[in-house]
């Protein structure tokens, strides 16, 4: 049995602590609740980018992984994590329609696009060239998931709700300690916290600032996930989450009034019911220019390991992600090259010097 400490408790830190555990290792997690990109998340899992009709990056095998994985954990924590919910595309012309039912011949897309369009029946919502579906969508309820996972590792004892202290970290050459205790290895999920890092602030995580409104809109019943350039996403009793904004020059974690007003603006486009704002959120989301994850083993400390950048899809990645790195950790097995952090070697080597 093999001894982990796992550096964060969102997505990425739960889906790897979580696949560590099923291996029937030992690990403890740190989390000092810093990072929040995971509280304010969405939670969609689409594999479609609805902006291109394209499908998203190995978005046949994460829907296969990943859905699976939460349908486990809501059997193992009894609590409800995913709501199936169908995703409506608002199409603002008759190109767009044109281009939907081109999107729905191509590879890969197949049984993920409706080769319907649907009407508009919602007198709230203005949508003259009606809907496309996304097949097969829903939404992974990351704030409960969140919740009751830490209470499960609270309770097994697993985790401690304190920073993480690099400068009590010895990578050593084989196996690390930490506080003068040798463990297997040490895996950092931290977020956007990955940039104050010392081992792994060589990595390009970028961060990208995400706001999101929770809005009353009581005439609008709508029970779909509707998205045009902003998603409209249902949570009951006629509350609905806005979201979300894209900005990778504010590092700031708070929400913002100018946040708020692009949200409104874009909700304003094709919403034709009255609505009042309830709160306000915001986060940095893990991103990299590439978008693809960071995973892997740090290029000189054999028992120090990275699980970052999932991105906006990270409820999607998370599971295949961790899955990959507990395969890479406990037998070696290569990473996909995609998301292997060793695609940044040799910034790596600027950083230390190296010709």
């Amino acid at each position: 049995m093999a001894e982990y400490l796992v550096v964060g408790a969102g997505l990425g830190g739960i889906a790897l602590a979580d696949t560590l555990l099923g291996q029937g290792h030992a690990v403890e997690v740190y989390d000092d609740g810093s990072q929040r990109a995971s509280q304010v998340a969405g939670g969609l899992y689409n594999p479609v980018v609805l902006k291109r009709f394209t499908l998203s990056w190995e978005g046949r095998r994460l829907m296969r992984f990943s859905i699976p994985f939460y349908e486990r954990l809501e059997r193992e924590l009894g609590v409800s994590l995913d709501e199936k919910l169908r995703v409506l595309r608002l199409l603002h012309s008759a190109r767009e329609q044109n281009e939907w039912f081109e999107a729905t011949d191509r590879p890969g897309l197949d049984g993920f696009l409706s080769t319907r369009l649907l009407d508009n029946q919602n007198p709230c919502l203005e949508a003259p060239f009606g809907f496309g579906e996304v097949l097969h969508t829903g939404r992974i309820h990351t704030e409960t998931l969140l919740t009751a996972y830490r209470a499960r590792l609270e309770g097994q004892g697993r985790l401690r709700t304190e920073a993480f202290d690099y400068k009590a970290l010895e990578p050593g050459s084989d196996k690390p300690a930490y506080k003068g205790k040798r463990v297997d290895a040490v895996v950092f999920c931290e977020g956007f916290g990955l940039q104050a890092n010392p081992f792994f602030n060589y990595l390009p995580l970028n961060g990208t600032k995400g706001e999101l409104l929770v809005v009353h809109a009581p005439q609008l019943k709508e029970n779909n996930v509707i998205k045009s350039g902003v998603f409209l996403i249902p949570m009951g009793e006629g509350r609905y989450l806005v979201g979300a904004t894209y900005h990778n020059w504010d590092k700031d974690p708070n929400p913002t009034e100018k946040g708020r007003e692009e949200l409104l603006e874009k909700l304003r486009k094709f919403l034709k019911c009255g609505f009042t704002v309830e709160s306000q959120r915001a986060g940095i989301r893990p991103t990299v220019a590439d978008r693809r994850p960071l995973v892997g083993r740090h290029p000189l400390h054999q028992g120090l390991y990275v699980l970052n950048g999932l991105g906006s899809r990270g409820v999607l990645v998370a599971p295949y992600a961790a899955h990959c790195l507990q395969r890479l950790i406990d037998f070696g097995d290569p990473l996909p090259e995609a998301m292997d952090s060793a695609r940044f070697a040799r910034r790596f080597e600027k950083q230390a010097g190296q010709p």
